[in-house]
């Protein structure tokens, strides 16, 4: 088998200034996979080739992980977890357990597709063989398409919640049993179509484009969540904020305590399954090792303790403010009485379920089939 790992031959360039990359077959934009000549086209093309050139820096892995972490969906997931029974820092504890294997687990993920500039599957042609991978391969892709619609609809929920604060007369159409199919609302397909367009634009710019997009959703979630948890806590004051979010108050005591804590780990390290799995595919662009490992520390055990403390304050603080417990940033922002604050929130918080749907649904089963 001819290795896939050597140095790319030397290229020219394009009259319109694109660098080339000479293949003796094949000509790729800089960057792309290298296809040299007496590789095996059955088993390569441009998404499963070397790199050319490596060019991702510890802030853009950085970047990848507020994505992915700074969503709906991981939103929901930390406060979730105090229906389990926990105590708000028994909920921590898991969390920042739980984070922390993922962050020892992407590290070795990384180190293949790293060293040699190949996604996922090629990676995984060590352990399951060259025709094996297309199974592992396949399932990533299956389980990508099926969140893609998750993570695509609760965006869309976002997009349905701000067309309805803007143009009150719309909220018949968000009525499924008026105007709805398929356990869908008229209002909710038209929104969810246009999530799904805007993430494909996205996404067909190419892997630059989605770098530079996850390098700002993920800050920009940050900013809006300190400013939500600060006016919650205003509105709250602190002192009325109870950390005990377990239903009906009664938490777990004793050795009780245990099999909760240890299932709320595997969740939390089960959420992040799905891109661990084919980080692969984003290490590949590593300039060095070093440069990933640096990356997934800050945004994971630092940038996720960060995260699950303003979850938990902001959800804390929604009892006092609106009389109930409300887990979902979405359904917080809209219940807010300022019209700005609520078109900034949605919006936000549709960008950040973009960019966790790009980086861990969009790019897998694209380099997976």
């Amino acid at each position: 088998m001819t290795d896939i790992t050597s140095p790319p031959a030397a290229g020219g360039a394009e009259p319109g200034g694109d660098v080339l990359v000479d293949t003796g077959e094949h000509h790729h934009l800089a960057g792309a996979g290298v296809i040299k000549p007496g590789y095996a086209p059955r088993l390569t093309n441009e998404d499963l080739a070397p790199l050319r050139k490596q060019t991702w820096g510890s802030y853009n892995f950085f970047a990848f992980w507020m994505s992915d972490v700074h969503s709906v969906g991981g939103y929901v997931t930390a406060g979730s977890l105090f229906a389990l029974g926990l105590a708000a820092w028994q909920v921590l504890v898991a969390l920042l357990v739980g984070i922390t294997i993922v962050y020892f687990l992407c590290n070795l993920v990384a180190r293949p597709s790293q060293a040699t500039g190949t996604p996922y599957p090629v990676a995984s042609r060590i352990s399951f063989g060259v025709l094996g991978a297309n199974i592992p391969a396949i399932i990533r892709g299956l389980i990508a398409v099926a969140w893609y619609g998750i993570q695509t609809y609760l965006a869309s929920v976002a997009l349905v919640l701000l067309a309805i604060k803007l143009w009150p007369g719309l909220a018949p159409y968000a009525d499924v049993s008026a105007h709805g199919f398929a356990g869908l609302s008229l209002l909710g397909w038209i929104g969810f179509g246009i999530m799904w367009i805007a993430q494909a634009v996205v996404f067909w710019r190419g892997m630059d484009a989605i770098r530079k997009f996850i390098d700002f959703c993920g800050p920009a979630v940050y900013v809006v969540m300190f400013l939500l948890a600060g006016y919650l806590v205003i509105e709250a004051g602190w002192e009325n904020i109870d950390f005990n979010l377990a239903d009906g108050g009664i938490t777990l005591t004793g050795w009780a305590v245990l099999p909760v804590l240890l299932s709320a780990i595997a969740l939390v390290v089960s959420y992040f399954s799905g891109p661990m799995l084919n980080y692969g595919d984003f290490a590949r662009y590593g300039k060095s090792f070093a440069a990933i490992k640096k990356g997934n520390f800050l945004g994971l055990p630092v940038n996720f303790l960060v995260f699950s403390l303003l979850v938990v304050i902001t959800a804390a603080a929604t009892r006092p403010v609106f009389g109930e417990l409300i887990i979902d940033p979405v359904h917080t922002v809209a219940r807010l009485d300022n019209v700005y604050a609520v078109i900034l929130g949605a919006l936000t918080f549709m960008i950040a379920t973009v960019g966790i749907n790009i980086v861990a649904n969009f790019v897998s089963p694209k380099v997976g089939l």
